[in-house]
């Protein structure tokens, strides 16, 4: 049996490799999945339109879309509360849509659909750890059956890929936030650190006794301990309090023989 040619073609390779380029190239998750609906449009031939959808606060919404037309075909599923991308989202299972009009599974969804000029359609879970973090969802109206053969094969192949890629891009956006914590936690550390060496010259104090004072006036004024620090370092400076170095991984070398 000889593969379809079409399935991994040099323009299929060049989107996915498209696509793992996002986490090195994005800065953000928003920025991130706009480019995955962006290029989750080109992947069928001819190119379709493309939407991702994800759950936020118990609720689908639709984080990028490539352009309008997917848009207004996933607000259809939210004002009907069904259709083939929200089934993808709750369960992780690819919905294919193969004629729309004839469809009947989700109500008043289908006329509505083919009323935007929706033919066919393919919803694909975009898994991370095994579990439906969105569903890339694209709409074809060029034909009924427009994902047979091997147009569903390379959105399978893309959608595997994105999920790959996404779970990379959360990584990174947590790994980003540990960050931002630590340096908040440094820089609250250093004003604090600046205000008891102020009480302690001025008060005649040991640090623990410095460190009471501070949290007191904290306690007493309700506000939070870095806030009453910053406000005691700049009355006596003259000066908003200088931040700390921001944190950074620190590659060890290996000393030489």
């Amino acid at each position: 049996m000889v593969d379809e040619p079409d399935a991994m073609s040099d323009d299929i390779m060049e989107t996915f490799t498209a696509v793992h380029s996002l986490v090195l190239s994005t800065q953000n998750m928003e920025a991130f999945v706009d480019e995955v609906a962006r290029l989750a449009a080109t992947v069928i031939d001819p190119p379709a339109s493309a939407g991702v959808m994800v759950r936020r606060d118990d609720a689908p919404v639709t984080a990028a879309a490539s352009d309008a037309l997917a848009s207004r075909v996933d607000e259809t599923q939210y004002e009907v509360g069904d259709g083939p991308c929200m089934e993808t989202l709750r369960t992780g299972v690819v919905v294919e849509v193969k004629d729309q009009s004839a469809d009947e599974r989700w109500g008043s969804y289908a006329p509505r659909a083919v009323e935007h000029g929706v033919r066919s359609s393919l919803s694909l879970p975009l898994l991370v750890q095994g579990e439906p973090a969105g569903a890339l969802n694209i709409y074809s109206g060029q034909r009924a059956g427009a994902f047979d053969g091997p147009q569903r094969k390379r959105a399978e192949l893309f959608a595997a890929q994105a999920s790959m890629a996404l779970t990379l891009m959360i990584r990174q956006v947590a790994q980003a936030e540990v960050r931002r914590q630590l340096e908040q936690a440094l820089t609250s550390r250093t004003v604090i650190d600046q205000a008891l060496g102020i009480l302690m010259g001025r008060e005649r104090c040991s640090s623990e006794e410095a460190f009471a004072l501070l949290r007191r006036h904290s306690q007493d004024t309700n506000r939070k301990l870095r806030d009453v620090a910053a406000e005691l370092v700049t009355r006596v400076t003259g000066q908003a309090p200088s931040d700390a170095p921001s944190f950074q991984h620190v590659r060890v070398r290996a000393r030489p023989e």
